[in-house]
């Protein structure tokens, strides 16, 4: 097991990025959000290596990293439950063809993982440009111990991005005036008073 404070030291709310890729996303929402910590999971080393050391040389490597992890193994590991106030998941799943199903980020392992690390209220954020694999994950992500939370009650569905960071997909969708779904989930509380 790996403690994310091992990681990660710190008091303030904790917010998980799966897949930083180029790292705009990160790198904003560092300077936009200075009272949370930041974790990224990017499964190229490359770029784990390019941005962690971006968020450094920004001075932010105290509170924002980016590790080499394969997310779909590395969320069994994290302790404790309960410890991520967010987590966002950009434009994941970029394959098309039948036979690369397998590499697919967001299945039901994740969510579950997701779910018994995000604290009660926590957040999880998805988008994408694609609109079946929108339809996908609105699917996937019907889940008893997570509750739609976008702009219509009952619905996960956003109309804007409320972070102040875009990831570098997003912010080339909006360039070429690409739709793109913006789902929001929030974590139920573990113990409910009957």
């Amino acid at each position: 097991m790996v403690r994310i404070g091992d990681v990660l030291p710190g008091e303030q709310p904790l917010e998980l990025e799966i897949g930083p890729g180029r790292g705009m996303f990160i790198l904003e929402r560092a300077e936009a959000a200075p009272d949370v910590r930041l974790l990224g999971m990017e499964i190229k080393r490359k770029w784990s290596t390019i941005v962690d050391g971006r968020l450094r040389a920004k001075g932010h490597g105290h509170r924002a990293r980016v590790v080499c992890e394969d997310a779909k193994l590395a969320l069994p590991r994290l302790q404790p439950e309960a410890s991520l106030a967010r987590a966002f998941v950009h434009f994941p799943d970029p394959w098309w063809k039948k036979r690369h199903a397998k590499r697919m980020v967001l299945g039901e392992e994740l969510v579950a993982e997701l779910v018994r690390l995000l604290q009660d209220g926590g957040e999880l954020f998805v988008q994408t440009d694609v609109m079946d694999r929108a339809e996908r994950y609105e699917t996937l992500l019907v889940h008893p111990l997570l509750e739609p939370a976008g702009d219509e009650p009952g619905s996960p569905v956003l109309a804007v991005n409320p972070y102040g960071a875009r990831s570098n997909r997003e912010k080339r969708a909006d360039e070429d005036g690409l739709p793109v779904c913006r789902l929001r989930y929030r974590r139920l509380p573990r113990h409910r008073a009957p």
